[in-house]
């Protein structure tokens, strides 16, 4: 028997339930769960925010477990014991012009981990072979956890804002700007941290990961930034982020949900200012990010629940409580 957390319909606490160990079908396995961080995607899921082509459904898309059991066919020289991580993108068609494109994140059909099937708040999940990331960093499952979304969501937002931000401005300093922050750093680039105004513990969270400044996000940065990426899902932080870029500068929103954006002078955004988003992810990114982990020590900031505390988790996410990332362990 395995343990989940289930969710019943959006709006609602998820609930404890016991049920039959899932088997994997072909090309599949079936993982004991280590951690699994909690992400605000999974906030947007409980919270109705997101349609949900399934009910009742497990969340939880940012997995550390180890290989219990195989499906028949090919999984990919998978084997029993291995530490793998499970993403949010959980499977693509394969077949369609974003697919043959290599841009597998834009897929038309895909499947996302705790949203299209059951993920990993739970203490076993069953994950496509083909999509899970094998593993080899020294950190632990709940230091690795975060690093399958924030992370890799991160990652990307870096990329598209562009290799010349040498001036970075971060908007929502939570588990992926804190990750990023020192990837940033470590790059050479200045970063200038936007939190929650008042919150003075995050900004001097910020400045601890080497930001050389941290204020509120209804201040302005004291230089006019490269380029910005927005985590907060908060719209009305998109004028206020081009705003604060120069001429040239690029403004990257790196949600898959936001609040509304309000209506905006056209002058924020002339002076060839590009406002862009991050969907999903690849599985090149993932590959790419940890080998960037591996290289780079990264300090991961976590606050553990137990499996049973993923409303409190998630209630916690909810206020901003938690400094990095929140991660249960079943």
């Amino acid at each position: 028997m395995m343990q989940a957390m289930v969710l019943q319909a959006p709006g609602q606490p998820l609930r404890l339930e016991e049920r039959p160990l899932p088997a994997p079908g072909p090309g599949e396995v079936r993982l004991r769960v280590l951690a699994c961080a909690v992400c605000r995607t999974d906030l947007h899921v409980v919270d109705g925010e997101l349609p949900l082509p399934q009910l009742p459904l497990v969340p939880g898309h940012e997995i550390v477990g180890t290989v219990e059991a195989l499906g028949k066919g090919s999984t990919l020289g998978l084997q029993i014991g291995d530490r793998v991580g499970v993403p949010w993108l959980g499977h693509t068609c394969g077949h369609c012009s974003f697919c043959h494109m290599g841009r597998e994140n834009l897929c038309d059909h895909p499947v996302f981990t705790g949203h299209g099937r059951d993920g990993g708040f739970a203490t076993h999940v069953v994950a496509e072979a083909a999509f899970c990331a094998p593993l080899k960093l020294p950190l632990d499952a709940v230091h690795i956890a975060p690093l399958m979304c924030a992370g890799l969501i991160g990652w990307r937002a870096l990329r598209m804002a562009g290799e010349g931000a040498s001036r970075l401005g971060l908007y929502g300093f939570g588990a992926a700007a804190h990750l990023i922050a020192q990837v940033a750093r470590q790059q050479g680039r200045e970063v200038y941290a936007f939190t929650r105004p008042g919150d003075t513990a995050a900004q001097d969270f910020a400045r601890s990961l080497g930001a050389t400044w941290a204020g509120g996000s209804d201040e302005r940065a004291p230089v006019p930034l490269d380029a910005a990426i927005l985590f907060a899902p908060v719209g009305a932080l998109v004028p206020a982020a081009l705003q604060a870029v120069r001429k040239g500068g690029r403004v990257v929103c790196g949600g898959i949900h936001m609040s509304d954006i309000p209506a905006f002078a056209y002058q924020l955004l002339w002076g060839e200012r590009e406002l862009l988003s991050v969907a999903n992810l690849t599985r090149a990114d993932a590959a790419e990010f940890l080998q960037v982990a591996q290289r780079m020590p990264l300090h991961v900031a976590t606050t553990t629940y137990p499996l049973a505390h993923a409303n409190q988790a998630l209630d916690d996410l909810r206020n901003g409580r938690p400094q990095g990332a929140a991660v249960l362990i079943p």
